[in-house]
């Protein structure tokens, strides 16, 4: 494992491995770019097979990361953590507290937060030990859990996509077939229930499911099969790389927006094929950087009616991505590179204007 050809790949600023062998702690904190602003991320709790799964997991990520801020016009750099364990039964108090000693000593460039696997609770265990944290509960002056901020993202987005296919931002009567119904997507099936749309779903764990064919008069469907169902709109709201060589031939669905990040398999080459089969893509950290808007409002003092009012701007980006994609006549995914580029690009620019000490600027490979 050659670390740092793997950090020159995507032109890595820094990359902090963690050892507290007392508490358990083993952890990865990956600073992809700073331009922008400090880097923030949220931390994953995950039982990676091994070191090489786990580093090119934060790199990819925390690379992520720098795109959905910049798209979202947020002043903040791309950063991302990993745990190596099992959410289950390695987590502990101190080893989060362990975790946040390392945050503290990188004196302001990685913000951490939440992510897969961890909680608002373990985030107040990393606060103990640090400032540079962001997710912590409404009690402490934190904005609590971020998922009904990106859950209404999305729905904004999902809004944009239907006036730009359909031309009518309404939603009542479509089908909409959303894939995962954790914190995000069960707050997604209630917008889209109250706007009147006919929903599927399905995930991993079946008492989601239920509670949301309960309440939102779903139809639970096979995890294998629903993306290929004949619906109008397909959200994926679980993991990544749901966009794919086998997957996409059997997409009928003439919109995809979710969730989920890095929903692409292969950017360039998944997002292709998408354009030529006429499917309408919302780039993921376009449509669902609600969550990162939610924990940088912490930084300035938490408001939510504010956050929520920020993420409503999804709707304006996400149509500005669109018109690049057809007046170019490239996958929207590609747009959406370009316009977070941009502005990372000038921001750079700007600043070496000042300091007459140029910065490197960067393009996704």
């Amino acid at each position: 494992m050659d670390v740092f050809q793997m950090m020159g790949r995507h032109d890595h600023e820094q990359v902090v491995f963690c050892h507290e062998p007392e508490f358990g702690l083993k952890a990865i904190i990956a600073i992809h770019n700073t331009t922008l602003g400090p880097s923030l991320g949220g931390c994953r709790f995950y039982p990676y097979q091994n070191d090489e799964e786990g580093l090119y997991d934060v790199l990819r990520l925390s690379r992520g990361m720098t795109y959905k801020a910049s798209i979202a016009g947020l002043n903040l750099g791309g950063g991302k953590a990993i745990i190596f364990g099992n959410p289950d039964t390695d987590k502990s108090e101190f080893l989060f507290r362990a975790f946040g000693r390392f945050v503290d000593g990188l004196g302001g460039r990685y913000i951490t937060a939440e992510d897969v696997n961890t909680t608002v609770r373990e985030m107040e265990w990393v606060r103990m030990e640090t400032q540079y944290v962001t997710g912590i509960s409404r009690a402490l002056g934190g904005s609590g859990d971020p998922s009904p901020v990106t859950a209404f993202g999305v729905f904004v987005g999902i809004k944009a996509a239907r006036k730009t296919k359909a031309g009518t931002e309404d939603l009542s009567g479509i089908k909409v077939a959303v894939q995962g119904v954790g914190h995000v997507g069960y707050n997604l099936c209630r917008y889209f229930h109250d706007a009147g749309v006919e929903l599927y779903v399905s995930d991993i764990n079946q008492e989601r499911v239920e509670r949301v064919v309960n309440e939102f008069d779903a139809k639970a469907v096979n995890g294998n099969e629903i993306h290929a169902l004949d619906v109008d709109v397909f959200a994926p709201c679980a993991l990544g790389a749901v966009l794919n060589d086998e997957t996409i031939p059997e997409i009928k669905a003439s919109i995809i927006g979710g969730a989920a990040n890095n929903q692409l398999a292969t950017s360039k080459e998944h997002g292709a094929s998408l354009l030529k089969r006429n499917i309408l893509y919302a780039p993921d950290y376009a449509i669902n950087s609600g969550g990162l808007i939610n924990v940088a409002n912490e930084l300035e003092g938490y408001n939510r009616e504010r956050a929520f009012k920020q993420a409503e701007g999804i709707y304006d980006t996400l149509m500005e991505i669109f018109k690049m994609s057809v007046e170019e006549g490239i996958p929207t995914n590609q747009a959406s590179d370009r316009l977070a580029e941009y502005r990372i690009q000038n921001v750079a620019k700007s600043k070496s204007f000042y300091t007459n000490s140029p910065r490197r600027v960067f393009k996704r490979r």
